[in-house]
């Protein structure tokens, strides 16, 4: 039977499995900071040096480490969804190393992609755009062909946890996904960017009201930052982790009882 991609019962079901599994989730959340605030610590004050080899490195680690914690939040996402119909250990959730060289090569594709952005602009600031209206007008279809680029492409990291895809693989299973349901998808988009800006603007107004600043509040607004994170982070990705298995469905003809298993 035909499932069509429903916002409603996307939210419904991410909201479940959030209240499910919520503790795992922030648990992991502080981990992942706690690590990434580790890696900070150890390229300030041991990993340093000024040559670039010694700072490619740095960034090559890095990236290895961010897509190893991002990739196991996904793996543990999924496997949480599907907990009750198998049992798992710690290594279900652990991503293989082809997982995350595939997820750096996306990276670098963007990386790649912003760069040419960002240099085409300049070029046209300089050579090309003699007033401010052509200016504003190649800025708008910029900032809405990146857009347009990464609602096609947001799940490709799904597939790479999900099916072992390869980049391209990946990437062409995301256009798929959301081939007919882009304004869907945007909408989501839009409710997950709502959803983090609502419980920034709290925090936000606690330091305006106290009167934190780096010199007085530093510590107090870093575990402000800290707190909106843990909250934030994991409902942002059961989110899209829903959102996928949704529109994977939706394109599959399946009976109820399997397709609903999230």
């Amino acid at each position: 039977m035909y499932h069509a991609f429903s916002i409603a019962e996307t939210i419904r079901t991410a909201w479940n499995v959030l209240k499910k599994n919520f503790v795992p989730l922030v648990v992991y959340s502080a981990i992942s900071l706690f690590i990434n605030g580790l890696v900070d610590f150890f390229n300030a004050f041991i990993f340093v040096g000024d040559d670039k080899i010694s700072q490619f490195s740095t960034i090559i680690i890095q990236m290895i480490i961010q897509a190893y914690l991002a990739l196991s939040f996904y793996k543990l996402i999924l496997t949480l969804m599907d907990k009750e119909y198998y049992e798992f250990e710690f290594r279900d959730i652990v991503p293989s190393f082809k997982m995350a060289f595939n997820f750096i090569v996306i990276a670098f594709a963007y990386a790649v992609l912003i760069s040419v952005l960002l240099f085409v602009n300049v070029l046209i600031e300089r050579y090309i755009a003699y007033n401010d209206v052509i200016l504003a007008i190649f800025r708008i279809a910029e900032c809405c062909l990146v857009l347009y680029l990464l609602l096609r492409s947001i799940f490709c990291v799904c597939f790479i946890v999900d099916d072992d895809s390869s980049p391209i693989e990946s990437l062409k299973q995301s256009f798929n996904a959301t081939k007919d349901n882009f304004f869907k998808t945007l909408v989501m988009f839009l409710i997950v960017l709502g959803f983090m800006i609502s419980v920034l603007i709290p925090i936000f107004l606690i330091v305006q009201l106290l009167g934190l600043d780096e010199d007085n509040g530093a510590y107090v607004i870093k575990l402000m930052y800290y707190f909106w994170f843990i909250l934030t982070f994991p409902a942002v990705q059961v989110l899209i982790m829903v959102t996928y298995r949704k529109l994977v469905y939706s394109h599959l003809d399946v009976d109820d009882d399997i397709s609903e298993t999230i």
